[in-house]
């Protein structure tokens, strides 16, 4: 009796996964550029977007939203060049579920912010009613692509795969 392999149960996996990852690559890059350029104008902002989560103390939070547009913005760098995919991938995943983590415990407490995720954030107006359930699910849809090239790094037209000779995405059985 043999084992059957996922290649040989769905053949054409194997041809369109990578083409695939390559588009989600593209996806989390625009993710990560878009919103580290939407901060890295006001990082004071961003600073204060952070402080609203009420979770770190202000001096912290500061520091917390200077670095996160850098962040943000090297991610998408890393992953648009396809250099250090899975690193970055995981990266992604644990800077993801922070993301969602902080969103659902502002949910939980009660309070009214806006994220900041895409911009500058903060607290919202009297009267104005945040988005949590929306913002929590595209972040979902974000950790899809960052769990996607966890599992299935390598893609056409990366760094990785220069490194690795072209070999690199022909050959991989993940």
């Amino acid at each position: 009796m043999s084992v059957t392999t996922s290649h040989s149960r769905f053949p054409r996996w194997r041809v369109v996964r990578p083409w695939i990852g390559l588009a989600v690559r593209f996806g989390l890059a625009a993710v990560w550029l878009l919103a580290g350029a939407s901060k890295v104008g006001d990082l004071a902002a961003s600073g204060r977007a952070v402080h609203a989560y009420q979770i770190f103390p202000y001096d912290v939070s500061v520091v917390v939203g200077a670095v996160l547009p850098f962040l943000e913005l090297a991610l998408g760098v890393l992953v648009l060049l396809g250099l250090a995919t899975r690193l970055t991938a995981g990266v992604s995943v644990a800077l993801l579920l922070v993301f969602i983590a902080g969103i659902v415990s502002a949910w939980t407490r009660g309070l009214s912010i806006d994220c900041g995720c895409f911009g500058i954030g903060g607290e919202l107006a009297a009267g104005e009613t945040p988005s949590y359930l929306p913002e929590i699910l595209r972040d979902l849809g974000f950790l899809a692509l960052a769990g996607f090239l966890l599992i299935w790094p390598r893609t056409p037209f990366s760094v990785d795969g220069w490194l690795l000779g072209e070999r690199a995405v022909e050959d991989e059985d993940e």
